[in-house]
């Protein structure tokens, strides 16, 4: 895939310190950074916290169509996220892969045919070229019927993808940031003023500023109203809904690689994945919520409901006592007329000032991050008289371009490179980074050049590379947002390295 641009001198006011602020680091925030970096705009993002600590970290961690967006006649939005789904896993191979999912028929709640023909649209709404097609099975045979309850003996097969959500914002931000544009976290746009055709925004925390931008883009997700009616002091045109979802994670409930996608009761769609090797990942609710969108917990309930609808359908019983870890997050859904939070709409609204360059997202999903960022910098681009053309569909994310999108070749290859290396760790070394691997082990030519083990699995090596190259700042940046280490490691992991970070600075 071609990653280079160039381009010619841009028609945007020298006054302005940069031509786009962005305000907010999740994964559409990085998005949009990206895009327009890439097509030559001098842009700046800044985050009032880390990259993706909220919603975009707390994902069911899907890149997927929304299989059950068809039965609320979304063909549009399915059509898109199908289409987005294939451009994603070309564009991150090591990090975006495919995931088979199973369906077990319960018949009272869906008779065969509706199934069927839901399979059928979603297998054809769109063109596959790396995902196989749905199936119908016999669970009595098939190995997900194992860990099933005995009386599911029909199921349904289909494709989706599956991504480290958070890693994800973190590979496009360095995409943006290798593309020219300025990265800052822990750092929130306080104040939001009208200047001489652009904006004066002043920026607080750790990279306190205050700077002039030619256009401002309000990315800020769950507070992305908030944002306009108090630090831009203007009117929101549409309104959000705010919908906590929330996931488990238990010790492993089956040992094969396929998920499963259930429906309760109240017809409401919960999936159990494959995670992190030990565990199973369990979720998600959704329960309109109010308050601060970054004080969020799992509720009681919702881990009694989650517990609930795993015990219908899998033989091994769950309680709330085998949850190791869980965590929730708000997504900010456009509010519209549905009466449960199940059936309101996950596309996304752009919303453009037609006075001053100021524009605001409302709703999207992880699976349409590229082609919101796209329509975004392409409305930017008109609004700002320049006519640099769109780029990502044919990008590559950093560690992505491998021959082929092979990973099982590129990890071989891997091995063969470094066969000192310890089979896990290169395994999680080229999830993480793929061919960005030689990059990390730049100046490692054995195993003693990893440099100190300051946790179980975690070398110095690595701890300077994200510090470095990916804005950790903290134990919580590294063990849960750039990796999932800290499901895996005792409960003082944080704070030990924490400590090691203090004794060891940049």
């Amino acid at each position: 895939m071609n990653t280079s641009l160039v381009h010619d001198r841009l028609p945007v006011p020298a006054e302005f310190d940069v031509d786009l602020l962005v305000v907010g680091g999740g994964i559409n925030g990085a998005g949009i950074a990206r895009d327009a970096a890439g097509r030559g705009l001098r842009v700046l993002l800044c985050e009032q916290d880390d990259l993706a600590s909220h919603t975009s970290s707390a994902s069911t961690k899907l890149i997927h169509g929304g299989l059950r967006y068809l039965e609320y006649y979304q063909f549009a939005l399915v059509r898109k996220s199908l289409r987005e789904r294939e451009v994603l896993l070309e564009s991150a191979p090591h990090l975006i892969h495919p995931l088979r999912f199973v369906m077990p028929h319960a018949p009272h709640l869906r008779p065969v045919w509706m199934i069927r023909l839901g399979l059928y649209l979603y297998d054809h709404l769109a063109r596959r070229r790396h995902l196989a097609g749905s199936a119908t099975l016999d669970l009595r045979r098939h190995v997900a019927g194992e860990a099933l309850q005995p009386g599911f003996r029909r199921g349904f097969a289909y494709s989706d993808g599956w991504v480290d959500d958070a890693r994800l914002v973190a590979l496009v931000a360095k995409d943006a940031a290798e593309r020219g544009a300025t990265v800052l976290t822990r750092t929130r746009c306080c104040e939001l003023q009208r200047e001489r055709g652009g904006w004066r925004a002043q920026l607080q925390g750790a990279h306190a500023r205050t700077l002039t931008a030619h256009a401002v883009v309000n990315a800020s997700g769950p507070w992305v109203a908030q944002f306009l009616q108090q630090v831009a002091q203007r009117p929101a045109a549409h309104e959000i809904r705010l919908v906590r979802g929330s996931h488990i994670v238990v010790p492993r409930l089956f040992a094969h690689d396929f998920a499963y996608v259930f429906q309760g009761e109240d017809r409401r769609i919960v999936f159990a994945l494959p995670y992190e090797g030990e565990f199973s990942l369990i979720g998600t609710t959704e329960v309109d919520v109010a308050g601060d969108p970054a004080d969020v917990h799992i509720a009681a309930a919702e881990v009694d409901y989650l517990c609930a609808l795993a015990n219908r359908y899998f033989q091994r019983q769950l309680t709330a006592a085998d949850v190791v870890s869980s965590y929730s997050g708000v997504r900010p859904l456009l509010r519209d007329d549905a009466a449960s939070a199940s059936a309101v709409t996950r596309d996304y609204v752009l919303e453009l000032d037609s006075e001053v360059p100021l524009l605001s997202v409302f709703g999207g999903k992880i699976t349409t991050f590229r082609r919101l960022a796209e329509e975004a910098v392409d409305l930017l681009c008109t609004r700002l008289n320049i006519s640099y053309p769109a780029w990502t569909a044919h990008a590559c994310l950093p560690g992505g371009d491998m021959a082929g999108a092979d990973f099982d070749h590129f990890e071989y290859g891997l091995a063969q490179h470094y066969p000192w290396l310890e089979a896990a760790l290169r395994r999680r070394y080229a999830r993480a980074y793929g061919s960005r691997v030689s990059r990390l082990l730049e100046q490692v030519r054995s195993a003693v050049d990893l440099g100190e083990e300051v946790l179980p699995g975690l070398y110095q090596v690595e701890i300077d590379y994200l510090r470095r190259e990916e804005w950790v700042t903290c134990a919580e940046d590294l063990l849960w947002r750039r990796s999932k280490l800290g499901l895996h490691l005792p409960p003082d992991a944080a704070e030990r390295l924490d400590a090691w970070m203090a004794r060891k600075p940049t």
